[in-house]
């Protein structure tokens, strides 16, 4: 329950005049016929794109954009993009686009299939199963947008994601609780990476990347080891980067270090702006953090992956013995929230 605040009392009949979900359709652009939703919680609003697996694209702070996005922005979801690179063409970026719910990385093939980029759940619909707003006659300023997510086929795998997104008028931060089941009726391969996408202004130069553990290279590329090595201070953002342009980035896996009741924190802080932007996760449930730095012209933007495993993709997980087979029935929750704060 939020905390109570009254100074709206007999002076506001409409919860709207002071913010909660609106669903609507896009009619325009390469994100016509999808779903949104537009949650406003006062200084801090975001859009969900509820037939994208209820990943987050837009969302600001005030007037301060969070998120990094792509050219296309609110992009419809596309069945046709399931292998090689293809996830590509439809990456809203966004503040969140989930990778998963059996593999994410780079294209793979081995005996048990062929997977594309990051896995097929960023392009499922959603079925939607509630709407909550705020209650003022209740003194209840909690909003929340509720859905399922099918990743299924005949003779399986069969994976359900069922996603609550939730947040508090009054208050900068957005919550997801997410439950992955296993509906079929056989063993299934699980893998779940959150793929956070922060850009300007929260992202720029001299903005410091702030979390308590180790971080090493990925060293799957040549520009890995250019950014993330002992001479190179790689958690405080740079300009944009002449070698980052097309497909130049680098990526670093950070192993966080828990507090005392297992919550990991990451965070981006821009000192010129007075902000601060939060990652919070469980590491029982998410051990692993990504971090992806592009820092092209004009594709300027900082990732934070919380993931469920720390090698990349299906096939090394499975050879590593590090890959989660749900059996019939059982559950996976992942618990994640991102806040802002002023400094």
């Amino acid at each position: 329950m939020a905390k109570k605040n009254n100074g709206w009392k007999d002076r506001v009949i409409n919860h709207a005049q002071l913010g909660g979900i609106e669903t609507s359709v896009l009619d325009n652009g390469m994100g016509r016929g999808c779903r949104v939703a537009w949650v406003n919680a006062g200084a801090l609003r975001y859009k969900v794109a509820i037939d994208r697996s209820m990943d987050i694209v837009e969302a600001f702070y005030k007037e301060h954009s969070l998120a990094f996005l792509t050219h296309g922005a609110t992009m419809n979801r596309r069945y046709d993009v399931n292998s090689g690179l293809n996830w590509l063409e439809s990456f809203n970026c966004g503040l969140l686009a989930t990778c998963g719910l059996q593999h994410y990385g780079g294209p793979e093939s081995d005996e048990s299939g062929t997977r594309g980029l990051h896995g097929r759940i960023s392009n499922m619909d959603c079925q939607l199963q509630g709407v909550s707003n705020p209650d003022l006659a209740g003194n209840n300023m909690e909003m929340s947008i509720s859905g399922m997510m099918k990743e299924t086929r005949m003779f399986g795998p069969n994976l359900e994601l069922r996603r609550t997104i939730s947040s508090t008028l009054g208050e900068a931060a957005i919550r997801i609780r997410d439950e992955v089941v296993n509906v079929g009726n056989s063993e299934a391969p699980h893998m779940l990476l959150y793929h956070f996408n922060f850009g300007y202004p929260i992202i720029d130069e001299g903005t410091e990347i702030v979390y308590k553990g180790s971080c090493t290279s990925r060293g799957a590329i040549p520009g890995d080891d250019v950014i993330f090595n002992s001479k190179n201070d790689y958690k405080k953002c740079p300009a944009p980067r002449q070698d980052h342009r097309g497909y130049g980035e680098a990526c670093g896996l950070i192993d966080p270090k828990a507090d005392a009741g297992g919550m990991c924190s990451i965070s981006l802080r821009n000192a010129k702006i007075g902000l601060s932007a939060f990652v919070k996760f469980k590491k029982e449930q998410l051990p692993f953090v990504w971090n992806w730095q592009h820092f092209g012209p004009s594709e300027y933007v900082v990732g934070i992956e919380p993931a469920t495993n720390g090698l990349f993709g299906q096939s090394n997980a499975r050879k590593s013995g590090e890959l989660i087979m749900l059996k019939p029935g059982e559950k996976r929750l992942y618990e994640v929230e991102v806040s802002v704060t002023e400094i």
